[in-house]
């Protein structure tokens, strides 16, 4: 929503470089002076499914609507992950939705949404019994690599997206054998989102060490505030985290974690080692008590509520400076950072976490193929998913977004942009993603008993062992 080569590592470095060249041209821009917009919201999932079937508002009376050409109706099925439809990611892709059908009047399109995990079982159920037209993918051997393997996902042509400025390398994840199977959506890059006024009132710096993030969680809790907000329950953003962390340490992940998947050996040190800074930051009290249980929604509700001081998650999130369901003086006070060096580490500070991760694909059973695929080129015409992406604020797309900043981006987006500007290393698939679905389960289901001292370093390093073995 794939493995890691020599080649890849050069994709990798196209990345940057591409997104070089958009944040140099956000540069440009934002010399002409930036204002703090305050809109919409981010994609929040939550812990219960939302009803499915979620049925498109009408368009405005005002807008412009296709003629009817008389073509036969048809009906779309689009299952996806982004159950908000009012903010963030799900609001753009119903704005897509409604628009499409207000082009198209002979088309209806029903739209599933779920949260995360909830899509995720349900989707392997549709993939025995027929998978509705589009959906939602990631393009990552953990999800992927069965997928494509049960031969659920129609062949798209890779020619008709050569104007769409996909970003060099952002396919990549979803080909097999040369053959394209989905689109990619984002960009995404993991960040410590934090409560700016908090730190200025209460005279905290943002940590440039590993050891001084330690540091200063002892400090918030001192004055009453949990340090670090963190969906432990889940397992994926403690494994992103520990991703983070192998990248400070080794400066390189994508090449020790495939040798250690391909080889069913996580004897190298480094693993050892990130395993045990994740299990510092449990004895610092860096989370909050009972992140290893609790989900996405409690640990952004803990930030966006004012009672913690930071909450770790990805860039899709940078829509939260535009949610107005959040208080003006936090919503206007978020800021970012990015996980920092660890002393003695081999990667720099701007070795970031980042990763072409979720988006969508064609069923290869879909009843209406054509008008399905027909569908997804439209959304993502550049003036489509990407700009209305980044006009909300909503992360980054796979698309060069260049042409769409105005220099009245909100801080947040100033500050991802930055970072891609100043990047020298990008993380590439995070490590629970780049093997198997097994190995997948093995490390969200573990990662939080090792990091609340429940396992043992070399247990859980042996789980993941025999989760990669023939």
């Amino acid at each position: 929503m794939k493995s890691i080569t020599k080649t890849k590592i050069k994709t990798k470095s196209k990345m940057i470089a591409l997104l070089l060249t958009a944040a140099m041209a956000f540069a440009l821009l934002a010399g002409c002076g930036a204002t703090e917009t305050t809109t919409t919201t981010s994609d929040t999932p939550v812990s219960e499914p939302t009803e499915p079937d979620v049925q498109p508002e009408p368009a405005e009376a005002d807008e412009p609507v296709a003629e009817d050409s008389g073509a036969e109706p048809v009906t779309l099925r689009l299952f996806t992950n982004l159950p908000d439809r009012q903010n963030g990611q799900g609001l753009i892709e119903q704005m897509i939705v409604d628009e499409y059908m207000a082009e198209n009047p002979h088309v209806t399109i029903a739209v599933e949404a779920l949260d995360d995990e909830s899509y995720k079982t349900k989707f392997k159920a549709y993939a025995m019994d027929g998978m509705p037209d589009v959906v939602n993918i990631w393009g990552q051997p953990s999800f992927l690599d069965e997928v494509l393997d049960a031969g659920v996902l129609a062949e798209l042509n890779e020619a008709d997206y050569e104007s769409y400025g996909f970003i060099p390398g952002s396919m990549e994840g979803f080909k097999k054998d040369g053959k394209l199977y989905g689109l990619p959506r984002n960009t995404d890059i993991m960040a410590f989102y934090y409560n700016e006024k908090m730190f200025i009132d209460n005279g905290w710096t943002v940590p440039a060490t590993y050891a001084e993030l330690l540091e200063l969680a002892g400090t918030i809790h001192d004055a009453g505030f949990v340090p670090v907000a963190m969906d432990g329950g889940e397992g994926w953003p403690m494994a992103i985290y520990l991703t983070d962390l192998l990248l400070k340490l080794n400066g390189d992940v994508a090449n020790i974690s495939k040798e250690a998947i391909n080889n069913a050996d996580f004897s190298n040190p480094v693993f050892a080692e990130a395993v045990q800074l994740l299990i510092d930051a449990d004895n610092a009290g860096l989370f909050q008590t009972g992140y290893d249980s609790q989900d996405y929604g409690t640990a952004m509700s803990l930030f966006t509520n004012g009672q913690a001081a930071m909450f770790y998650m990805g860039s899709w999130e940078a829509s939260m400076a535009l949610n107005q369901d959040i208080p003006e003086e936090i919503r206007t006070n978020i800021r970012a950072f990015f996980m920092p060096v660890v002393e003695g580490g081999q990667g720099l500070a701007t070795d970031i976490a980042a990763w072409n991760g979720g988006g969508y694909g064609v069923s290869a059973s879909s009843e209406v193929k054509e008008e399905a695929i027909k569908f997804l080129n439209y959304m993502y015409l550049p003036e489509k998913l990407s700009k209305y992406g980044w006009e909300n604020g909503v992360g980054m797309s796979a698309q060069d977004q260049s042409e769409f900043m105005t220099g009245e981006e909100t801080e947040l987006q100033k500050i991802f942009i930055n970072i891609i500007n100043q990047a020298t290393n990008t993380s590439g698939t995070p490590i629970n993603d780049n093997g198997s679905s097994l190995l997948k389960t093995t490390i969200e289901s573990n990662i939080q008993s090792v990091s609340n001292g429940s396992m043992t370093i070399e247990d859980f390093l042996a789980t993941l062992v025999e989760a990669c073995a023939p």
